[in-house]
């Protein structure tokens, strides 16, 4: 961690790469049981712990959420929402925004094509793979325009697939992206 000259704490990743949004912010270390929640709620149909980590998320948030910020999650493909049959990061955008009282829009954004898993791709890899991958959504981008957006994901890694999303409400029209994960990868994790 490091602080830049106006005194806010930077991660290490995050002072190596310039991050597109403003503030992030991670309710859990993506380890032990951090990992195990975020791999129930992606991959292990646990829905019943999107209660619990939307507390957790809102109450990691609560420094960085604005008045009138529009609570936005990260897209799936359409193709991978029909396999897993729900976004994870759409129940935790709706736990959260019920939790700081701000609205939502689940279909704010767009995944234009299905990538492969980003699993074992480096950082540079990560981020080429993504790029162009999700626009705001034509009929739903007006929700954005001007406003402050709360952009929500399960788990950042390298924080490509979040860069990917933030550029997308900013050239949709958004004043400005903080990010929220309910689990980072931290380089001993």
């Amino acid at each position: 961690m490091g602080d830049d000259a106006s005194g806010e704490v930077h991660c290490d990743d995050c002072i190596k790469t310039t991050r597109p949004w403003q503030q992030g912010r991670s309710a859990l270390l993506y380890k032990d049981n951090g990992r195990w929640v975020v791999l129930g709620l992606k991959h292990g149909d646990r829905q019943d712990v999107v209660g619990p980590a939307s507390k957790w998320m809102a109450a990691a948030a609560r420094e960085i959420a604005k008045p009138n910020m529009l609570v936005v999650p990260v897209p799936l493909h359409w193709s991978r929402l029909l396999k897993r049959r729900y976004n994870q990061a759409a129940l935790l955008a709706q736990g959260v925004a019920a939790q700081l009282d701000l609205a939502w829009c689940p279909e704010s954004l767009k995944r234009l094509k299905r990538t492969r898993s980003l699993d074992g791709m480096g950082r540079d890899a990560r981020f080429a793979h993504l790029e162009g991958v999700i626009n705001a959504h034509p009929r739903r981008r007006r929700r954005m325009i001007g406003r402050s957006v709360l952009l929500v994901d399960d788990v950042m890694t390298s924080g490509a697939t979040l860069a990917a999303a933030t550029d997308a409400c900013l050239m949709g029209g958004a004043a400005n992206v903080s990010v929220l994960t309910l689990a980072r990868v931290t380089k001993d994790a």
